[in-house]
């Protein structure tokens, strides 16, 4: 398996993996302006599409020939609804991709169906960040939409959160073995192989278990995820650092709380600028504003060591901020993990997005 590969199934990115597909449906694939799609049609179709964005998919990840289909999909099939899924032109951190690649592919299966009777948006992960961004912008093309274990951050404010988790890392255990000298936030540290830096980071955490487990509670997540997180948190932040050309954020101005001696770590933390120009090229991307006008389903897993309490209730405040008419409906947390959905789970969020006031018949 491909170190990138190994990496992904070891920090609880989710792979695609072979499923098994309800008979007398029709599929399609193919590539549109660089995005591979897929299209699966069920044999009794309600006239309903489901628009199904995926989530963090790492640099350098395989992909099959035929854009694969999501886990979710037989469910989705089954329930009657046709589901169209793109797998975006770039990997990684890609909302912006994703906006505009699930919009040409929307826009493509109209024109193969134009008796289509409503559209709803559904992503997991970085793919509820994308379901959110499109309700947002494009909320005449969608009846409401559900984010399922969603990154549900602006851009902005998810890179504060990673860089939080690597400059705190760096602050507890200094000159890691393996692990470069400048911090996880450096641009040797984005050179690392990335099963190296992981190594590295469990390593160090093994040597201060105390320690690590003041930073666990303080980055809300068990003791032995911590490894996987902060590995992740590095990959992402390291992703959108390439994508913008430097630092997109930085940490000059932040007052730290919740590590333990605050006045120390504030007095001894690395502090990082952001490089001006990478900044504002990765804040002119669109960011989630909490302005709402379809009906939007919320919903985490329990214990999610991906997407932390602290992140999950930013965008309702956002969105309440914002006087989202309707706001968003979250549903109590269910599962285990990140993305630990059932089939049942997913399809009741759907269905309660249906269910919702003002739910739109595009």
């Amino acid at each position: 398996m491909p170190a990138v590969a190994r990496l992904a199934l070891l920090i609880g990115v989710s792979l695609f993996a072979p499923i098994s597909l309800a008979k007398g449906l029709v599929t399609e694939t193919g590539v549109l302006q660089g995005a591979p799609w897929r299209i699966d049609v069920p044999e009794r179709w309600n006239g309903e599409l489901v628009m199904l964005a995926h989530g963090f998919e790492p640099v350098g990840a395989p992909r099959e020939s035929a854009w694969p289909a999501n886990e979710a999909t037989p469910a989705l099939l089954g329930a009657g609804y046709a589901v169209a899924q793109s797998g975006y032109r770039t990997q990684g951190w890609a909302v912006a991709e994703g906006v505009a690649d699930t919009e040409r592919l929307r826009r493509h299966f109209v024109s193969l169906h134009p008796g289509t009777r409503r559209t709803w948006i559904l992503g997991f992960s970085m793919g509820g960040a994308i379901a959110i961004a499109s309700l947002e912008q494009q909320p005449d093309h969608y009846a409401g939409g559900v984010s399922l274990c969603g990154a549900n951050l602006p851009g902005e404010a998810l890179a504060g959160e990673l860089l939080t988790t690597l400059v705190a890392f760096d602050y507890f255990f200094p000159d890691a073995p393996g692990l470069p000298a400048d911090g996880l936030a450096s641009p040797a540290a984005a050179d690392l192989p990335q099963m190296a830096l992981h190594q590295g980071i469990a390593a160090a955490l093994q040597t201060r278990p105390e320690v690590a487990q003041r930073l666990a509670r303080r980055l809300e997540v068990m003791p032995g995820e911590l490894a996987g997180v902060i590995s992740l948190h590095a990959l992402v932040f390291h992703d959108m650092a390439k994508r913008s050309g430097g630092m997109p954020v930085g940490n000059r101005d932040t007052v730290y709380r919740g590590f333990g001696d605050d006045d120390a770590f504030n007095a001894g933390v690395r502090r990082h600028a952001p490089d001006a120009a990478a900044h504002d090229r990765f804040t002119a991307a669109p960011a989630l504003t909490g302005m709402l006008r379809q009906p939007l389903v919320i919903q985490f897993n329990q214990r999610d060591p991906t997407i932390t309490p602290r992140m999950q209730a930013i965008y309702p405040r956002l969105a309440a901020q914002a006087g989202a008419t309707p706001p968003p409906t979250v549903l109590p947390a269910v599962g285990e993990g990140h993305c630990g959905f059932s089939d049942e789970q997913t399809i009741a969020a759907l269905k309660a997005a249906a269910e919702a006031p003002g739910a739109g018949t595009p």
